[in-house]
């Protein structure tokens, strides 16, 4: 579903503040694959990410959604092949729309647009069901601003909505670390639901190692702009944090000076 071919990438080259990123970055994902991203700071985890969604162009190398060559592709010919959920919940809605306006807005993205009431009675009611998977009670609420609701809920509705026409690839960006731990443990169970109701391909960067064990069945490591560990789902299995932070120390050759990672 995925193949990430020997990518690289450098911020500033040819100057004081040049930066890379990706150097020499392999990953393939198959159908179903829900892949877990893990990595110090500066390691290339969002850079990877962010490579995929076309938010800049590659410097060498090739990246392919279900057998379709996007490395060319600027970022808005790519959206119809991804669903996205940022580090930010305030990122991805529109916040002084409302809940059912934005629902509408993802539900039809890449689809022709035509000459018709904005939002029809089937639309609305199909609307209603997804909310109620969420179980926080914004089916009810489908009229208010999204700018109203609270950051767990925001996400959930984003996530929700990233989902909706079920994308080629899921691409979750730390969707956790702003909220706080009783709220990221809800939005992670909203997340593994949907991914396997759905068969979804997904790709999540987190910072807790713990979480990166415990979701989806694999979880790669990154240092310096390659991935230097890919965990199956039995190994993942038999692993604990302690584990992975010595895998991590033999992989790379130093230790992981990563504060947020250690504590999480």
């Amino acid at each position: 579903m995925l193949k990430i071919e020997h990518i690289a990438k450098t911020f500033n080259p040819g100057t004081i503040t040049e930066k890379k990123a990706l150097t020499d970055c392999h990953l393939h994902l198959q159908p179903g694959d829900f892949v877990t991203v893990i990595g110090g700071n500066g390691a290339g985890k969002s850079t990877m990410l962010n490579a995929v969604a076309g938010t800049f162009l590659v410097d060498k190398g090739s990246i392919a959604i279900d057998g379709v060559d996007v490395t060319r592709l600027p970022e808005h010919k790519r959206a119809k092949y991804l669903g996205r959920v940022f580090q930010d919940p305030m990122t991805g809605t529109a916040a002084t729309m409302s809940i059912e306006e934005n629902l509408a807005l993802a539900y039809r993205r890449g689809k022709p647009r035509t000459l018709c009431w904005g939002i029809s009675n089937k639309e609305r009611e199909l609307y209603r069901e997804q909310l109620k998977t969420l179980e926080l009670g914004l089916e009810d609420r489908m009229s208010a601003r999204i700018g109203l609701l609270s950051g767990g809920q925001r996400q959930a509705l984003t996530l929700l909505m990233a989902t909706l026409q079920k994308p080629k690839l899921l691409l979750l960006d730390e969707h956790t670390a702003a909220l706080d731990p009783k709220t990221a443990a809800k939005v992670l169970q909203l997340t593994r639901k949907l991914v396997a109701e759905n068969n979804l391909t997904a790709l999540m960067i987190t910072h807790n190692m713990k979480d990166a064990l415990q979701y989806g069945n694999r979880t790669i490591m990154m240092h310096e702009g390659k991935i230097i560990l890919d965990i199956d789902r039995e190994a993942k299995a038999r692993l604990k944090v302690e584990d992975l932070l010595m895998m991590f120390e033999k992989a790379s050759g130093a230790g992981l000076n990563n504060d947020r990672m250690l504590l999480g």
